[in-house]
């Protein structure tokens, strides 16, 4: 069964992980992000499973079960018996996933618990101005969705940033972005090597949400200075009318890259090298069928 763990916890991981990052700006980057998420959390669905095949035969590996369900313990600990220590790192490797996801899903609840802060405010169109000097500006999913804007942001920005940074929020509701974020959060949780991805997820979901804001526009440049002077307001510059500079930009994170993007004409491209992590992911969900069948047929001979 060595095989499996070499290949479900260690190879197709770092596999979808650099292909991950690779693929990440070079791809539409909403196909990007539903494609590499999907192939993320099949890769550590796989690696989930398999770990606990492998905490299931460490623990068939103990002579107190061989006892209790009348199997050879001896017969199960040689089928590893050239590495013995696999089946109980990936107990540690278990645990460590478990407390994981406990987390993720923890912090999950906490977002949950702050969007719920403004299901009873009065909305007008999907939109909730809060009277607030902070400028703020967010998309609260749950029912029909809505926007959040602060009154210190809408002051900040004339009529054509206003529209597109509506614009940009609306993408993400109905991208239901939420839950891919979501999503690979816990895939992250479970194995480290998706857990730099976060960062590029949650870039892709930012880019998504620009290019179907530029497309509802029809208006690329006008995205691009509205996602500067958003980042500007938001981080204290005040009463930005015009399109930041460039000196400006780089105080702003990843938004120097995602205007870089919008300024420039998009290019054809082929969805063909996304083939690479989905095919990465099926075969790494194959071959945990296997490993769990492989189990099953251990546990059976190790019976006199």
């Amino acid at each position: 069964m060595f095989d499996h763990f070499i290949w479900e916890v260690v190879v197709c991981p770092a596999a979808i992980a650099v292909t991950a990052r690779y693929l990440a700006d070079r791809m539409r980057p909403q196909a990007a992000l539903t494609f590499l998420v999907a192939a993320i959390a099949a890769a550590a669905a796989a690696c989930l499973v398999t770990l606990i095949a492998f905490a299931l035969k460490a623990a068939a590996e103990l002579p107190v079960t061989g006892e209790l369900f009348h199997f050879s313990d001896r017969y199960v600990r040689a089928d590893t018996a050239q590495v013995p220590w696999v089946s109980w790192l990936s107990v540690a490797m278990l645990a460590l996933a478990a407390a994981g996801l406990v987390r993720a899903w923890a912090r999950h609840r906490r977002d949950v618990r702050f969007a719920r802060r403004y299901t009873d405010l009065p909305v007008t169109d999907g939109l909730v101005l809060l009277d607030d000097d902070r400028a703020e500006a967010f998309a609260v999913p749950g029912g029909d969705g809505r926007i959040v804007v602060t009154t210190g942001m809408r002051a900040a920005l004339d009529d054509t940033q206003y529209a597109a940074l509506l614009a940009h929020e609306r993408a993400h509701l109905t991208g239901r972005h939420h839950r891919l974020v979501l999503i690979a959060r816990l895939s992250a949780a479970v194995h480290p090597a998706f857990r730099r991805l976060t960062r590029r997820i949650d870039y892709l979901v930012e880019r998504a949400a620009d290019e179907r804001a530029a497309t509802e526009l029809d208006d690329r440049r006008a995205v691009a200075h509205a996602i500067g002077a958003a980042a500007l307001v938001s981080v204290g510059a005040t009463g930005l009318r015009m399109a930041p500079s460039a000196s400006d930009l780089r105080r702003a994170g990843a938004v120097p890259r995602r205007v870089a993007s919008l300024l420039t004409p998009l290019r054809t491209w082929s969805p063909l090298p996304l083939v690479v992590p989905v095919a990465v992911a099926v075969f790494s969900l194959a071959w945990t069928a296997e490993c769990v069948w492989d189990l099953g047929e251990l546990l059976a001979a190790a019976h006199p």
